[in-house]
């Protein structure tokens, strides 16, 4: 990420959304890999348990707030993702987080499996930072200077594996 926007923008366009505090880690990851694209971000803790009617208000009204992607990242039950899901038409994207019970397997089926008609894109266990990613592509489609910056990435990332072929080649 070499090239910059330029000052962000005060107005969040993504917003990221945990269940409980326990997922800290994963909502700093989200945030701090949209900050590398200057990507404005809100963070916040909704339950889609424990306050359901506060979790449908956000989803009712993130459009007119501006927002354009939505993260969600739960554990176990893993519900948030498919409660924001259902009270939006902005894309959804959960992340369902590691459990002790099941390793964030339960949080990854839960979070997968959406009725037809009530779509969430789905990362992989913990995968905050590809759900940022992805926040970022579906952005650049309308974003031209994101789309660059965003393909400039993606270059690097190509380079960095072709370098560490060239050295695996050598045998260093």
């Amino acid at each position: 990420m070499t090239e910059r926007r330029g000052p962000e923008k005060s107005a969040p366009v993504v917003a990221v959304v945990a269940g409980s505090r326990s997922d800290d880690k994963l909502i700093d990851e989200a945030a701090r890999t949209l900050s590398g694209f200057d990507v404005p971000c809100e963070k916040r803790i909704i339950s889609a348990h424990r306050t359901p009617d506060q979790a449908l208000e956000f989803a009712r009204g993130a459009r007119s707030r501006g927002l354009k992607v939505i993260i969600a990242i739960a554990g176990k039950a893993a519900h948030l993702a498919g409660v924001i899901s259902s009270a939006t038409t902005l894309p959804v994207i959960g992340v369902p987080a590691k459990t002790s019970d099941l390793g964030g397997l339960d949080s990854l089926l839960s979070t997968v499996q959406m009725p037809s008609g009530v779509p969430v894109a789905t990362v992989g266990i913990g995968g905050a930072k590809n759900a940022a990613l992805l926040a970022v592509a579906i952005l650049a489609l309308s974003d031209e200077a994101l789309a660059r910056i965003y393909t400039d990435f993606r270059a690097e990332l190509a380079k960095s594996v072709q370098a560490d072929d060239r050295a695996v080649k050598k045998g260093d």
